[in-house]
């Protein structure tokens, strides 16, 4: 479960170039474009790894997957989880509450490395026939 939730904070990423670099100089004149958009814009949606638990995922992305305070985020804690939990009236088991704050936890670290263009995916679906003829089509198409 703390693979996917991995993956979706680098899917929900927004890249940026090393600053040191040429791109990375100009890079404020680029628009901002996290991973997901940029794949739905192009029409494709990734796979996504195995959920073991999808009512957890669900329940931390109703809650919000970090908080901002003060400006920086940060995982969410004890008071997020225990708010929310009073509000939906949904009482959850004491390890529920410790797994919800890992996977914020995991979230926002996988966040903070996936800004990074050059960071590589948490997790990758396994290579089928079908993508290596996809990526030799397109390779012929830009080689000719």
């Amino acid at each position: 479960m703390t693979l996917y939730v991995r993956y979706l904070a680098w899917l929900h990423a927004t890249p940026k170039p090393d600053p040191r670099s040429n791109r990375g100089k100009k890079a404020d004149d680029q628009p901002k474009v996290s991973r997901i958009k940029r794949m739905k814009l192009g029409k494709s949606l990734p796979p996504m790894p195995p959920n073991p638990a999808p009512h957890i995922v669900d329940w931390l992305m109703e809650m919000g997957f970090i908080v901002t305070t003060g400006g920086a985020p940060s995982p969410i804690g004890m008071v997020e989880i225990d708010a929310w939990c009073r509000r939906t009236h949904i009482d959850l088991p004491p390890f529920e509450s410790r797994l919800l704050a890992r996977l914020s936890k995991a979230y926002l670290a996988e966040s903070v490395r996936a800004e990074s263009e050059t960071a590589p995916p948490p997790w990758r679906a396994p290579i089928t026939r079908r993508d290596i003829e996809l990526e030799e089509e397109r390779l012929r198409m830009v080689l000719g």
